[in-house]
């Protein structure tokens, strides 16, 4: 096992047993925050259907959230135009109500920081994703952090 392998082993194991560097919410509290949302931006939006980040774009979407990709090589997904980055969108429309990453551990704490400098509410990390550093920069600032979580299961926790 790697260097790289161990440090996200127990990354994982710190999630799973309560012991992270900083608090996450846990079931309820994310659904709660999921269901007072509604601007997400989709860092890692893909136009491949066959990716995860375009069919939890999809079922959000279809539940009613306005969603805005952010991708810097494609310009629309799902009929969303896409912003190259987290500070274009939020430029263009203001502060996301939650940041849904679909990115490598290793981006979190960059779009953790764009988060807090744009103002934007919460910071969400998909299933797999666990960055305990980009969770420190967002808890740091106020924002409340979901990690290793889909807002499209949680979606069907509230009923949309």
């Amino acid at each position: 096992m790697t260097a790289e392998e161990r440090a996200r082993a127990r990354a994982m194991l710190d999630l799973e047993e309560g012991r992270g560097a900083v608090p996450v919410l846990d079931g309820p509290a994310s659904v709660a925050l999921l269901a007072a949302a509604r601007r997400i931006a989709i860092v890692g939006a893909s136009p491949d259907p066959f990716r995860p980040s375009h069919g939890v774009m999809a079922a959000l979407l279809a539940a009613g959230y306005t969603c805005v990709p952010i991708n810097p090589g494609v310009d629309v997904v799902l009929g969303q135009r896409a912003w190259p980055t987290l500070e274009a969108a939020v430029e263009d429309g203001g502060p996301f109500d939650i940041v849904d990453v679909f990115r490598r551990p290793e981006h979190v704490p960059g779009i953790a920081a764009s988060a807090v400098a744009t103002g934007c509410r919460a910071l969400w990390l998909q299933l797999g994703v666990i960055d305990w550093e980009g969770a420190a920069i967002a808890h740091a600032a106020g924002l409340p952090v979901v990690m290793d979580r889909c807002t499209a299961i949680e979606l069907r926790r509230i009923g949309r």
